[in-house]
């Protein structure tokens, strides 16, 4: 399936709290928009790594994505390990977004900055076609997203644009 958008976050609920609106413009353009969580948020305070797939899921129907999938990397432990980028490189590869969207590149939550960095490194070796990839027992080609942006989340950061949703 091809994505014009894919948006990744550290935890289930980074999408719908930073960048849902935009999503759902997307959507109501007509756009193919899909979600990828790496880790289950599992470490949470508030809820259960059960409770957040309940509300993902909820989310997701709402706002009418197309695909979502959980990595499950480990909520806190995950690190940017070339095993971790190519299980990236294996979703970018197979829905080919234009667009992705993922966390800030600092912010409080020390997930969210090491998220963007795994996901931005992850975005480049996507599109160097000797780095081989085989997923759903396919051979996958090299794809590169058009372009990275960042959603900002809890630490105020400049930024480049605004989309306006209302």
């Amino acid at each position: 399936m091809k994505l014009s958008i894919l948006a990744f976050a550290a935890h289930t609920d980074d999408v719908e709290l930073s960048c849902s609106g935009t999503l759902a413009k997307h959507i109501s353009m007509g756009e193919k928009v899909g979600i990828i969580d790496l880790t289950k948020g599992e470490l949470g305070t508030r809820g259960s790594a059960e409770l957040r797939a309940i509300e993902a899921e909820k989310a997701s129907n709402v706002l009418g994505i197309h695909c979502r999938e959980n990595l499950g990397m480990p909520d806190g432990f995950f690190q940017n390990t070339p095993e971790n980028q190519l299980a990236i490189i294996q979703r970018i590869r197979f829905y080919r977004p234009d667009y992705i969207l993922c966390n800030a590149i600092r912010d409080r939550h020390p997930d969210h900055g090491k998220a963007s960095q795994l996901v931005s490194n992850a975005c480049f070796y996507s599109g160097l076609s000797k780095i081989e990839s085989v997923w759903k027992g396919e051979k996958q080609t090299a794809w590169r997203p058009k372009v990275v942006y960042h959603y900002i989340q809890d630490r105020y950061i400049s930024p480049d644009f605004i989309v306006d949703i209302s």
